[in-house]
């Protein structure tokens, strides 16, 4: 019995749009990485981009568990000395609410160049609209 191993220009990707109202960042996040890595198709190969796009709306009204929204934050560093910063996630919340999805989806892709090109394909938008229209994106339904 052979077993399958994709090549780089034989597969078609689609277009899944997700509404993320009411939906918990983590779960949500870890469905996301694994639609835009290609896990959920039964041609998937580990060294082959074989991933979908992904559109998450209503990024704005995502919900954290427990004390998260006061407690948890995001650190990173400038390069200075001293130059350790951090952001709370309610401030990210307030300002650009986009980028906590980002950040968690892209923590759960590879750090390779596969990666980043999987990280590529997912575009986050805080309202209920997106520009992605006209390639008829399906929507996409967690459990």
């Amino acid at each position: 019995m052979k077993s399958y191993m994709a090549k780089a220009g034989e597969y078609e990707r689609k277009w899944y749009v997700v509404d993320a109202e009411d939906m918990v960042l983590g779960r949500l996040a870890s469905q996301v990485a694994m639609v835009l890595r290609g896990k959920d198709k039964p041609t998937y190969t580990p060294n082959v981009d074989t991933g979908d796009f992904v559109i998450v709306i209503n990024a704005d009204k995502i919900v954290l568990t427990g004390k998260k929204l006061e407690q948890k934050s995001y650190k990173y560093h400038t390069g200075y000395v001293g130059g350790l910063k951090s952001v709370s996630y309610k401030h990210i919340m307030e300002n650009s609410p986009e980028v906590a999805i980002e950040r968690a989806v892209k923590g759960m892709l590879p750090k390779t160049k596969l990666g980043r090109g999987m990280y590529k394909r997912l575009f986050v938008y805080s309202g209920p609209d997106h520009k992605h229209q006209a390639q008829k994106p399906e929507p996409l339904k967690f459990n």
